[in-house]
């Protein structure tokens, strides 16, 4: 009796010890396990960062990266920034000021059913209007950079562009009718200088830019009144402007770069109206009763452009 119940202890002793030992060896190898997977992520999150960062390490023989002509092309994101409360504004007695209410025969606002910036989205007997679309840009350069020191680099850059950006402006009347003004920058020419920051080995650079700009606007009017006649003048205008922005560039080869970049066009004093006269409208119609006819043009004589651009430049 005492012989089985010192083999039972022994049994029972090596169990629990076999357990404990499995215990243990199990928490070793997900400690293990876990010490692995923390291991390797760090590995791959180094071997990650390594790459991005190479190209500031690697070392040329002779770097010689932003400093000569260039030329290369983009292609752009554009969009116009319009003003929250732009709309039409009307000048009925033709003293050149367009601060007047187009008014009925009884003293009523004839356009009280609203004016927006964008295009109507339905009749006129609906006035509600969408938002100007963005739309796509491309544009052709040539430039040349100049290293200055190790990290600096000042360049110009000669560029022509077709921006295809267009800005809507509309009113309803009471007749109901709408009036719609569309101005598209048709063909730009820029010249701007840049400045930045070349650090590292120099295949990169972080800059700002800025400059002038003398641009086609091209204008288009539309109307669903068939009563009155309506007259543009100044369709098509060449107006000087100013650029400023932001960009990056990079090297993928020797001698070409990616080139990432953002622009804001500011065109000033768009001098477009139109002119609405009689028709075949009775004498009675809101246009005529002050003057016998009415200019009418957009409040945002303005006009801002957002580019967003990404191109390749081929330099030599």
């Amino acid at each position: 009796s005492v012989t089985r119940k010192r083999h039972f202890r022994k049994a029972a002793f090596s169990r629990g010890t076999r357990a404990s030992l499995g215990r243990l060896c199990c928490n070793r190898v997900k400690q293990l396990q876990g010490f692995s997977m923390k291991k390797s992520t760090l590995l791959a999150t180094a071997v990650l960062a390594g790459a991005i960062a190479q190209p500031a390490f690697a070392q040329d023989s002779n770097p010689d990266y932003f400093n000569g002509v260039y030329v290369g092309g983009t292609l752009s994101v554009e969009s116009i920034d319009d003003g929250k409360d732009e709309g039409l504004a009307f000048d009925t007695d033709g003293d050149g000021e367009y601060n007047d209410v187009v008014r009925t025969i009884t003293g009523a606002d004839a356009f009280s059913p609203g004016l927006c910036n964008g295009r109507p989205n339905a009749g006129p007997a609906t006035p509600t209007c969408s938002d100007d679309e963005q739309e796509l840009g491309y544009a052709i350069k040539i430039g040349m950079d100049r290293r200055i020191g190790d990290m600096f680099v000042a360049g110009v850059v000669l560029e022509g562009s077709k921006s295809n950006a267009t800005d809507y402006t509309t009113g309803f009347s009471t007749t109901p009718a709408s009036y719609t003004i569309a101005r598209e920058i048709d063909y730009a020419g820029a010249l701007r200088a840049r400045l930045g920051i070349s650090p590292g080995d120099g295949r990169g650079l972080l800059y700002a830019t800025g400059g002038v700009t003398y641009g086609r606007i091209d204008h288009e009017f539309t109307t669903t009144n068939t009563a009155n006649s309506f007259t543009p003048v100044n369709g098509d205008e060449w107006l000087w402007g100013a650029q400023y922005g932001a960009g990056a560039e990079i090297y993928l080869t020797d001698s070409i770069s990616l080139n990432v970049e953002y622009l804001r066009t500011h065109f000033e004093k768009d001098d477009y109206y139109v002119v609405v006269g009689a028709g075949s409208a009775p004498a009675t119609n809101p246009f005529l009763l002050d003057s016998g006819e009415t200019n009418l043009r957009s409040t945002g004589r303005q006009l801002e452009v957002n580019s967003f651009r990404a191109g390749l430049n081929f330099r030599f």
